[in-house]
């Protein structure tokens, strides 16, 4: 924005278009809504223009958004130009294409206001900074959010009666069935491997046993190819995934909505004794939940991402009497580790140290000279692991980490970085809402090494011990027998043996390992000529070639 060195008057007033439409359909076309849009609000700006009016470059079209959430590319974009000071007014068509809901509009309202910015509608006549204009945009904002929560208790209505008639109304498609003219008609592949899931779990009697005997076969979920045209990929099936198969009345032809359950028009593909006798076995499994407490081990549960967007899930490992918190990446957890990129896992309490350090220097150094000395000096704020239970009072160390985790919006960790995104009310005008701190850290695993003397020494070495050279052959004896197996069938597959053996993919294959060491380092291990602190999974870690280890 520019002033006139003679008067001060503002010559030139930043304007941008915001441009929105709740679906993609008709997008394509040369001329759609959102070109309408754009087309009668730059007339507009060009009507303005001996007001110094000027339109900026970047548009703002979000096509295929709902009003129902502000999480939008395009508005985000407008909110952080407006941020930066770089638009002085915000043209709309209607302001609805904004939003519709009260709740909504006010936060960036007072942005808006915070950084002297306008908000004009071309087909309704106001103007948020005057009393008047900013009392005709909540009346149109009244109605805008009546006619929404209409459309909604009308779309819900008729989903209601719809579902009474056993209508399928959308969704996602369940397994072994297809959708054809609004109807579910069966696979009959499909269909075949979901009456497999039933019977198989009325033979092992546990959904756990289940989901090992299907990691064992390597079954995963079919392909699909969404109206969109995007693929799902066949995934490990999970316990959660089991368990809603096994209790979905849609396999026995009925439509469950609201807790009800009603007949539906589909063809069912399990006879209802079964489904019945299956429903009173996992009832009879279930194990009544507690009520449950604010978890404030987990800090940065639900505000913690990795660098490719999934969300970071609090974990824990016991190891005798310790326990070791984690943060896991979501697809880590579900078994498809390869979706996270550079960290699937991080300490939780190093992530949690470096996040309260840099949010609590942040908020000491907006301290006022009225504020409180403890903020000023601004002490080490209290680990989370440390708090005392939210069923006492709240104390002084809970009030900080309320505060702090208050001021955190998001928190993505890189490889190298961490970016703390955070809440607008603790963000000032002139100040950017993100902090970015280096971050390196600790490894997971530790390289180890045998250490051998450089100069002689009259001690004799110790030899290794008796139960490490005992362990050592019966995991030497397992992996020369696994890899006999893998050799001799050419179908068999390391996770199947895992699962036979009870054990994990992992530490089999680190068990197999030992079958690749070489003959003099085996025999010296069985004579016990080796020095003591090496042991079956120290050597698990050595080098492949036998002039290496």
């Amino acid at each position: 924005m520019r002033n006139d060195p003679r008067g001060g008057s503002k010559l030139t007033r930043r304007c941008a278009i915001y441009t929105r439409v709740s679906t993609d359909s008709g997008l394509e076309q040369d001329f759609n809504s959102l070109d309408n849009q754009r087309e009668a609000s730059e007339a507009y700006i060009k009507s303005q223009a001996h007001e110094g009016w000027k339109l900026v470059l970047d548009q703002f079209d979000d096509g295929g958004f709902s009003d129902g959430s502000m999480e939008r590319p395009a508005l985000q974009k407008l909110l952080d130009e407006i941020r930066a000071r770089r638009i002085d007014v915000v043209i709309v068509y209607k302001v609805d294409r904004r939003t519709r809901s009260l709740v909504d509009f006010a936060k960036p309202v007072n942005l808006f206001d915070a950084h002297e910015v306008s908000l004009i509608s071309v087909t309704q006549a106001f103007n948020t900074t005057t009393s008047m204009g900013r009392l005709t945009l909540n009346m149109q904002l009244s109605f805008a959010q009546f006619e929404r929560e209409i459309t909604g208790e009308r779309i819900r209505d008729k989903v209601t009666a719809s579902k009474r008639k056993g209508i399928w109304m959308g969704g996602a498609v369940p397994l072994g069935y297809r959708v054809e003219n609004r109807a579910l008609h069966i696979v009959d592949k499909d269909a075949a491997f979901v009456e497999g899931l039933f019977r198989r779990y009325l033979e092992l009697g546990s959904v756990v046993r289940l989901k090992v005997a299907l990691n064992a076969e390597a079954a995963v979920t079919p392909l699909r190819v969404s109206r969109s045209g995007r693929t799902s990929r066949g995934r490990p099936f999970s316990r959660g995934h089991l368990y809603g198969i096994l209790s979905n009345p849609i396999y026995i032809g009925k439509l469950k909505h609201k807790g009800r359950v009603h007949d539906g028009l589909h063809a069912a593909i399990v006879e209802p004794e079964v489904w019945e006798t299956i429903q009173q076995r996992l009832q009879a499994q279930t194990v009544a939940r507690r009520n449950p407490q604010p978890d404030l081990h987990s800090f940065l549960a639900g505000k913690l991402y990795d660098d490719r967007g999934h969300r970071m899930g609090a974990t824990y490992a016991c190891k005798g009497s310790k326990r070791f918190r984690y943060y896991v990446s979501r697809p880590a957890l579900v078994g498809d580790g390869k979706l996270a990129r550079s960290l699937p896992r991080i300490s939780a309490p190093e992530i949690e140290r470096e996040v309260i350090d840099a949010v609590q220097r942040h908020l000491a150094s907006r301290a006022r000279p009225g504020d409180d000395l403890d903020r000023k000096r601004a002490p080490p704020a209290p680990s989370p692991s440390r708090m005392p239970s939210m069923s006492s009072p709240p104390s002084r160390d809970q009030q900080k980490i309320a505060e702090i985790h208050a001021a955190i919006e998001r928190v993505t960790v890189h490889a190298s970085e961490i970016v703390i995104v955070l809440d607008d009310a603790c963000v000032n005008e002139v100040e950017v809402r993100t902090l970015t701190l280096p971050f390196a850290p600790t490894p997971t695993r530790r390289k180890r090494q045998i250490v051998l003397r450089t100069e002689a020494s009259d001690e004799p070495s110790r030899a290794m011990r008796a139960n490490a050279r005992s362990h050592f052959k019966v995991a030497m004896g397992d992996a020369r027998r696994w890899l006999d197996e893998l050799t001799a069938d050419p179908g068999q597959t390391i996770e199947a043996i895992a699962a036979r053996a009870h054990r994990s993919p992992r530490s089999f294959r680190m068990t197999l390992s030992l079958a690749f060491l070489s003959p003099e380092l085996v025999k010296a291990a069985l004579e016990g000529r080796l020095p003591r602190g090496l042991n079956a999974g120290r050597m698990t870690e050595l080098p492949m070639l036998w002039s290496d280890q």
